[in-house]
């Protein structure tokens, strides 16, 4: 592998999966996960999460070959340091690889009207709520279930049904009617 021999990073474990990589993370210090938005089993944006669950501080970065403003949001969404296209150069990956084990942040150029989508003031009921629960709440919003947000941001429908709870909790909604329409005001759709 090109990143190998690149800017002094020293490949530690691969995995397929994000199964196969939470198992290496245990058996291995590492600095940074470098991983696939898109694997077989677990995916890259709910490894993403797992890691941040896990493994407090650890960056990941995420690579993609699919300018999708939704994965983007998931990702970040989920934790990520990082989000980058797959073209990236060897040079510019472990530019971004260095970046992220230092505590920065790095967005492909080409994404990152994706990544810095917000609402403007009219939402403000909405300012106590994590990115990823905006996120989900606007889905929520539009009328979309359990199951068809876990596929639209390509996260475990588990992950999309703790921040619905979440939702409920702090916009103490009764039932999943009442938050769907404190959301669609608050959002102004």
């Amino acid at each position: 592998m090109l990143l190998s021999t690149a800017g002094g990073i020293e490949i530690v474990a691969q995995a397929s999966d994000g199964e196969t990589a939470l198992a290496a993370l245990a058996d291995e210090e590492v600095d940074v996960v470098l991983t696939d938005a898109r694997m077989p089993g677990m995916d890259g944006v709910e490894l993403t999460s797992q890691c941040a669950t896990r493994y407090p501080g650890l960056p990941v970065l995420v690579l993609t070959t699919f300018d999708d403003d939704a994965l983007v949001q998931s990702a970040l969404a989920a934790g990520a340091s990082g989000f980058l296209l797959k073209d990236t150069s060897v040079e510019g990956l472990t530019a971004a690889l260095h970046a992220v084990i230092d505590g920065g942040m790095v967005i492909d150029p080409r994404v990152a009207k994706a990544a810095m989508r917000t609402k403007d003031s009219r939402d403000e009921p909405l300012a106590i709520l994590t990115r990823g629960e905006r996120i989900v709440a606007e889905l929520v919003a539009r009328g979309l279930t359990n199951p068809e947000i876990a596929e639209t941001l390509v996260l475990a429908e588990g992950t999309v049904k703790n921040h619905v709870s979440a939702l409920l909790r702090k916009l103490d909604a009764r039932d999943r009617t009442a938050l769907a329409l404190t959301l669609y005001k608050a959002l102004g759709d």
